[in-house]
């Protein structure tokens, strides 16, 4: 009897361990069934927000959200095709305030409503029916989507909201936006308001003509101690000065027109920058060019706006001192080929006047905005957007109007595809303290119809017959031979970037 005890003992633990396997796997599969609705209820909200109320909750609510999920998505499509077919247009829908206000607010509802529906979604898997090792689980998974979705919606309300503040800061408008003989002429203004200045005064004016069909662009800059300068009849200082902004001290200098507009705002009523009206009048007496918009960058503003994108990276020709003049040195910008800088060193390569002259910083500033044009892309801007909109805020002010910026893009873009000529308006073209305006003029003119050449050569009909010489070659480049150029003169070439070269 002993002898058998064992084997009944054996078969009662066999049958016991199968009759608990078999209650098991039901069981197992129930709650597999349970975890794989509740993640499928997850992704059809994280998809098609409202499709989960449908399939198994208030299908009022679902439909709602399936409808206004579509309609986003209508719109999403049409603005892409538009964007493809007319992509300024587009763009100036996109950067128009009243359409910045309500994506912000779209943004924010449409954050909160898909987070409510994916702990909806949450609720319709009846996490207390689901096995207790997967509740936890679940739950961190539905409260990190919730998070996720909540949180890049809010975040994009928040890039939005940099964009509405940095369009109604920055772009103020009252420009032309008529084409002046095929080109678009902005005046780039780079401003110190530094402690011992009274008011704001341009450290360096530049014109940038652009062809409005190209993009072909040539920088024309002019130096900020060009005296007697000439306002059109149509100037308010015309009257003021009518034989030009002249001084017997020779304190009326071009720079300082700006100051002076500021000063008597009388003479501009209405206009919300008269220093910069005044300085376009000045600059259009100056080299016959009519000015569509004026852009004006603070110079002390400027090292946190190249640091917003990164920095950027540009071959520096020569070393330049970091400091000078009435503070020390206190290091240098090193010379070398495809150097990377940040704020502080583009800052003072663009405007050391130690061991230079103003002339060469001419030409440094303008392989810093060289520089920048080919690097700002539409990536590294969205990536650093609310940084560069809180810079821009304090740096930034042009005539503008939001609704040509998506045009003043594509103009930008296509500009980065060519080379950008320059010229110095310097000695010995001219001499600021008695310039001959009517050579600035022929200079500026010449240069300009040498740049249109380039791509009327490009459109027209090959021939078999040779091309005649440039039939009006730049007064700068007949008065001095190029051994007779300094290297202040290096920016009065058909390449800037090749001039720009360490």
């Amino acid at each position: 009897m002993q002898t058998e005890r064992p084997l009944v003992s054996t078969s009662s633990a066999e049958d016991a361990r199968h009759h608990s396997t078999g209650l098991q796997a039901p069981q197992l599969r129930s709650e597999r069934v349970k975890l794989r609705r509740g993640l499928t209820f997850l992704g059809m909200t994280l998809l098609l927000p409202g499709s989960a109320q449908v399939a198994a909750g208030n299908r009022r609510l679902g439909r709602v959200a399936l409808r206004v999920w579509a309609a986003l998505w209508v719109v999403v499509v049409l603005l892409a095709v538009l964007a493809l077919v007319w992509r300024s247009a587009a763009i100036s829908i996109a950067a128009s305030g009243p359409t910045l206000s309500v994506v912000q607010v779209v943004l924010v509802v449409l954050g909160i409503g898909w987070g409510l529906l994916l702990i909806d979604a949450w609720r319709l898997s009846r996490p207390p029916e689901l096995a207790r090792r997967h509740r936890l689980g679940f739950a961190i998974l539905n409260l990190a989507l919730v998070g996720t979705v909540v949180g890049g919606l809010f975040a994009s309300a928040s890039i939005v909201s940099s964009q509405h503040d940095l369009m109604s800061a920055v772009f103020a408008g009252g420009g032309d936006q008529q084409v002046k003989a095929g080109r678009y002429n902005v005046l780039l203004l780079g401003g110190d308001a530094g402690k011992d200045r009274v008011g704001l005064r341009p450290d360096s004016m530049t014109v940038a003509s652009v062809d409005a069909e190209t993009g072909r662009t040539v920088l024309i800059s002019l130096p900020r101690n060009l005296e007697d300068v000439p306002f059109p009849a149509s100037s308010p200082l015309h009257a003021k000065f009518p034989h030009g902004y002249t001084c017997a001290d020779h304190s009326c200098m071009l720079n300082a027109v700006y100051t002076y507009a500021s000063e008597h705002r009388d003479l501009y009523p209405g206009v919300r920058n008269p220093g910069a009206q005044a300085t376009v009048e000045a600059v259009e007496g100056a080299t016959g060019l009519d000015i569509n918009y004026w852009a004006l960058i603070d110079l002390k503003g400027f090292e946190d706006l190249v640091d917003a994108v990164g920095g950027i990276t540009m071959d520096v020709y020569r070393r330049v001192p970091i400091g000078g003049g009435h503070v020390k040195i206190y290091g240098y910008v090193e010379a070398g080929k495809n150097r990377h800088l940040d704020g502080r060193e583009a800052l003072w390569f663009a405007r050391s006047r130690s061991d230079s002259s103003d002339y060469d910083r001419m030409v440094r500033q303008k392989c810093v905005m060289n520089a920048m044009l080919d690097q700002l892309d539409p990536a590294s801007v969205l990536t650093n957007f609310n940084k560069i909109a809180a810079a821009g805020k304090e740096v930034v002010a042009t005539s503008v109007p939001p609704s040509e910026v998506g045009a003043m893009m594509d103009l930008a873009q296509r500009a980065k595809k060519l080379p950008t000529s320059s010229l110095a308006v310097v000695p010995p073209l001219i001499q600021p303290g008695a310039p001959d305006f009517d050579v600035i003029k022929q200079a500026v003119a010449a240069k300009i119809a040498k740049s249109e050449a380039k791509d009327a050569k490009a459109t027209a009909a090959p021939t078999t017959t040779t091309a005649p010489a440039d039939p009006s070659p730049s007064p700068s480049s007949t008065r001095r031979p190029k051994a007779e150029r300094s290297g202040e003169a290096r920016a009065d070439t058909d390449d800037l970037t090749a001039v720009c070269k360490a």
